[in-house]
């Protein structure tokens, strides 16, 4: 999985024959996988001193695959300087995409045009989009089914994981709900051209963790990872449940996917 950058070719999805390369990749996958993270969260993760961790994050940074940003704090934020995390950057992520995701592009564009344009060809690559995640959700059902309704969305983001979207779920800060974070997408950049794809995706995942969710971010309009808020009232229900009143916020929830909060 060779990328070209400035006239230079990196195989970041294959180790490198040079020890250095190799741990350089490792780094690198290591915040695919897990999002934004702190050279010290590096280390611990891939058990390196944390000044061997600085060395390959500066040499990523200067190759243009990874970007330092200030770590967001919730909460009072302690004296000194906040730590610094590093995130993939849109030619980092690139090298772990799939080959498919231009002709992915090329596909939807082509049953707009074929629908008519406008708003018939918009509708026409929503149900298209609709069709593709309902196929995928059917491989998550029987799995979520025999879950336990507390473990359900770590459930999903390990079905999520083995499709390539290195998903986690984690207790959301302040509250009582969950997120379910992606910290890949193999279609950011189709999704990013129609986002019908991240609002189909959405409506599913209502359906799945029967109840509604929010998303609150996609890595398809520039976040670092795709964030989807799970509130605590998901466990109740059952994975596939008819929609109640609160299910049917999904719809609303759905239509601003892909988008940033205000």
């Amino acid at each position: 999985m060779a990328t070209h950058h400035g006239g230079d070719t990196r195989a970041l999805g294959h180790p490198a024959p040079d020890e250095h390369h190799g741990t350089r990749n490792k780094v690198a996958r290591s915040i695919l996988d897990h999002g934004p993270s702190t050279a010290a969260e590096l280390a611990q993760r891939l058990e390196l001193t944390q000044a061997a961790v600085r060395r390959h994050l500066d040499a990523l940074v200067s190759e243009g695959v990874v970007e330092p940003r200030e770590k967001r704090v919730y909460g009072s934020r302690g004296r000194g300087r906040p730590a610094r995390s590093f995130a993939l950057t849109d030619y980092g992520r690139s090298a772990f995409d799939q080959a498919y995701d231009q002709l992915a592009v090329d596909a939807m564009s082509w049953i707009a045009q074929a629908a008519g344009g406008g708003e018939k060809g918009r509708a026409a690559v929503a149900d298209f989009a609709r069709a593709r995640v309902a196929a995928q959700a059917e491989r998550y059902r029987a799995e979520l089914e025999r879950a336990a309704p507390e473990e359900r969305a770590r459930v999903l983001a390990e079905a999520l994981s083995k499709d390539g979207y290195a998903a986690t779920a984690r207790g959301a800060p302040a509250s009582s709900g969950e997120q379910l974070c992606q910290h890949h997408c193999p279609v950011a950049h189709a999704a990013e051209q129609f986002p019908q794809l991240c609002e189909a995706e959405t409506e599913v995942f209502s359906r799945l963790l029967g109840t509604h969710v929010q998303r609150l971010a996609t890595i398809a309009h520039g976040d670092g990872v795709c964030t989807t808020f799970i509130p605590g009232a998901a466990s109740g229900a059952a994975p596939g449940a008819p929609k109640t009143s609160k299910t049917t916020a999904a719809t609303a929830s759905a239509s601003t996917a892909g988008r940033n909060p205000a």
